[in-house]
């Protein structure tokens, strides 16, 4: 009898000491394990997925413009304009030296990503084992979000190519060129968790520009990026034009050590694609450098 009163006495003590444990928050974070992700949360989605896996290949600002960046690489701003002004940051890219070589061809492309012509301009350049360089709209990256990641992955440049390429309401003004640049490094950086510096205005800037559309460039820091070679795809000329109209501006051999080539990979432009395996080989066969638009290329005149 007595020894079953003991029993109970210690069934209660135990009981007890249980429901002390268990409602204590100091006793029972003792007990109690974090799962990972919130004690070390994972990054950003679009930095996992873009930034750390395409950093061999890429070259990041973070803060400060102050490293000489790589002559051919993409080069990319972790920050915005509007996040480098909200952090008293400057915005004034430096004068770096621009890369002259013998021989050395930048192919570019406008007005992608498109889901058509863009995976097929990705293949070939993977074929050949060469990189180019992308100028592409905010409402097509929009659009074609994984097309973009795809081309950041592959280690080719991208480009600010404005937001919607609408004319009438690019050229309104300088406030609303620079709204459309904004726009659309925002949207790029939301994809792939970088933006670029280098931009292409739509149709050019002959006629387009004035002083002051150079000045506000300038201050926010986006180099803007022509051609002086044409391949003349934004006609209907068929892959053999274009393979010819390119061929015959290289008999200017002042354009040997930096030439651009413009060409198109948004829509309708499948005869640009299907002239791109003679191009590459042209400049293959001349011994041209391939390399990609960044704050090293020089002024295409």
């Amino acid at each position: 009898m007595e020894s079953s009163k003991i029993f109970r006495i210690i069934c209660q003590l135990f009981t007890i000491m249980l429901i002390v444990i268990v409602s204590s928050p100091l006793i029972s974070l003792a007990f109690y394990t974090s799962p990972t992700n919130e004690l070390n949360p994972p990054l950003n989605l679009h930095q996992d997925e873009s930034v750390n896996k395409g950093i061999s290949d890429v070259y990041i600002f973070n803060d400060d413009y102050s490293d000489d960046p790589p002559t051919n690489k993409p080069v990319y701003d972790l920050l915005t304009v509007a996040e480098r002004q909200a952090k008293s940051l400057t915005t004034v890219l430096p004068a770096y030296q621009p890369y002259y070589g013998e021989k050395t061809v930048y192919l570019t492309f406008d007005d992608g990503p498109d889901p058509e012509n863009t995976p097929i301009v990705l293949d070939l350049l993977k074929k050949h084992g060469i990189k180019a360089t992308f100028f592409v709209t905010g409402t097509q990256a929009e659009k074609y979000p994984n097309l973009l990641k795809q081309i950041y992955q592959e280690g080719h440049a991208i480009g600010n190519h404005s937001y919607n390429h609408i004319y009438r309401d690019l050229y309104q003004s300088p406030h609303s060129y620079m709204a459309q640049l904004h726009q659309t490094d925002n949207v790029i950086k939301n994809i792939i968790g970088v933006r670029p510096n280098i931009t292409r205005a739509p149709g050019g800037t002959v006629g387009s520009f004035n002083s002051r559309y150079w000045e506000f460039l300038k201050k926010e820091g986006y180099i803007e990026v022509g051609w002086n070679v044409s391949s003349g795809d934004a006609s209907e000329a068929r892959a053999d034009d274009i393979f010819q109209n390119i061929v015959y501006q290289m008999n200017n051999t002042y354009l040997w050590s930096h030439a651009i080539v413009l060409m198109h990979d948004g829509r309708g432009h499948s005869e640009t694609v299907k002239a791109l395996p003679n191009i590459i080989t042209y400049f293959k066969k001349h011994d041209f450098e391939f390399h990609v638009i960044n704050l090293k290329t020089p002024s295409p005149w």
